[in-house]
């Protein structure tokens, strides 16, 4: 599809409206989706043939003190995955930790049970008689 001549014109009017607050086809939001949705042609035309438009939208948004909503999801998303990476270090520290509290405690079992079988090997086998307990009548 072939860019239709006045679709510079038509992003530059729609720049214009979401930078000024007066957005008339979309919600305004500081995104290349926001930007060609109020300009009446596809997302594509700016990731594709108008990437200077798309380019030149990013820099006023940054001039003007802004940022771009779709570089604060961005942000945010990083900032959590951040804390998930902290909290998964975290967990697999103290997973390390049981784990060698574990092995411990699992040496320190078949240590024992090694240890009591070899006794009882030793032992001669002794019978013990249970008392009996009358049956009630």
């Amino acid at each position: 599809m072939s860019p239709s001549p006045n679709e510079r014109d038509l992003n530059r009017a729609a720049t214009d409206r979401i930078l000024g607050g007066t957005p008339k086809r979309s919600d305004g939001a500081l995104t290349v989706v926001a930007l060609a949705l109020e300009a009446g042609f596809p997302r594509n035309a700016l990731t594709q043939r108008h990437i200077d438009l798309k380019n030149e939208f990013y820099d006023k948004v940054r001039a003007r003190g802004g940022t771009p909503d779709s570089e604060q999801r961005l942000r945010k998303q990083v900032r959590r995955l951040k804390e998930l990476r902290a909290a998964d270090t975290e967990e697999i520290v103290q997973l390390k930790a049981d784990v060698e509290a574990l092995v411990g405690a699992l040496h320190q079992a078949t240590t024992e049970n090694h240890v009591l079988r070899r006794q009882l090997a030793e032992q001669p086998m002794k019978v013990r008689l249970l008392p009996t307990q009358p049956y009630p009548s």
